[in-house]
């Protein structure tokens, strides 16, 4: 007759609940997988399969009883890594939103938002017209893919223990914030510098000439202008976003390599 003692039932439960709190964390909050479009429970089966495929491959998990504070702290620091894992390659899609964001006020077309779910308020057109062609490339690109060989690797960088985090990973977190501002505008720089030279033409001409409309003759000219290197911008955007989904993955291993 078989017969289970509770230590194996623990040690059955922590094996499976705290690599999944891990799973849960990316890919809740993950691009691609953490969109509010995706049902709920897609998402959990989605990791439940990626835990039950990941969790034979792991190193040894402690037996820690989860329903201790220990092992309550134990899921509440994994769900948190997954967290930072999934934040860390938001950076690059929060970057397309500020330069859309940035493009919109010079061309004009800040007041032209509507609602966008994913991010739970008002968005402008252009910003989400790049954010979805950002998520297509990364599509294309395979980055879903990588992203769940992240998750599998990062048990290797990071494997469960019970031992105490090093807060310079959370650091190279926090330091690649920065680059949402920096990348954002790079990549708006072209579009928003033909705008500004446009918006100086103007002014002078509206000196020069003050009988001129600037209203009726500005407004057409800067969509315009703004509308061509946008288009002109695109056919380069690739290449530019796959560096950044690749400087994204590297920030992601340094910060699990840190933990340590």
């Amino acid at each position: 007759m078989l017969s289970v003692t509770s230590a194996q039932l623990e040690a059955w439960l922590a094996l499976f609940a705290l690599p999944l709190a891990r799973v849960l964390g990316m890919l809740g909050t993950a691009p691609v997988f953490g969109n509010n479009a995706l049902p709920r429970r897609s998402k959990l089966v989605i990791s439940l399969g990626v835990a039950i495929g990941v969790i034979p491959t792991l190193p040894p998990v402690p037996a820690i009883p989860l329903d201790s504070w220990p092992g309550i702290l134990q899921l509440l620091e994994q769900t948190l890594i997954g967290i930072a894992m999934g934040l860390s390659m938001r950076v690059v899609f929060a970057a397309l939103d500020l330069m859309g964001e940035l493009i919109s006020l010079q061309m004009g077309l800040s007041f032209a938002t509507f609602f966008d779910p994913v991010a739970g308020g008002q968005t402008a057109v252009v910003a989400e017209f790049l954010t979805l062609l950002a998520t297509l490339i990364f599509l294309s690109l395979n980055g879903h893919l990588l992203m769940v060989d992240t998750l599998h690797r990062s048990f290797e960088w990071l494997p469960v223990t019970d031992s105490m985090l090093n807060k310079g990973g959370w650091l190279i977190l926090v330091r690649s914030g920065g680059t949402i501002f920096a990348s954002g505008l790079l990549l708006a720089l072209p579009v928003v510098t033909a705008l500004l030279i446009t918006n100086i033409a103007l002014g002078i001409l509206t000196r020069a000439a003050p009988q001129l409309n600037l209203f009726a003759i500005g407004f057409p000219i800067t969509l315009t202008v703004g509308f061509t290197m946008l288009m002109l911008t695109l056919t380069h955007m690739a290449p530019l976003l796959q560096g950044f989904y690749d400087a994204g993955f590297d920030t992601l291993a340094s910060m699990l390599r840190a933990l340590r």
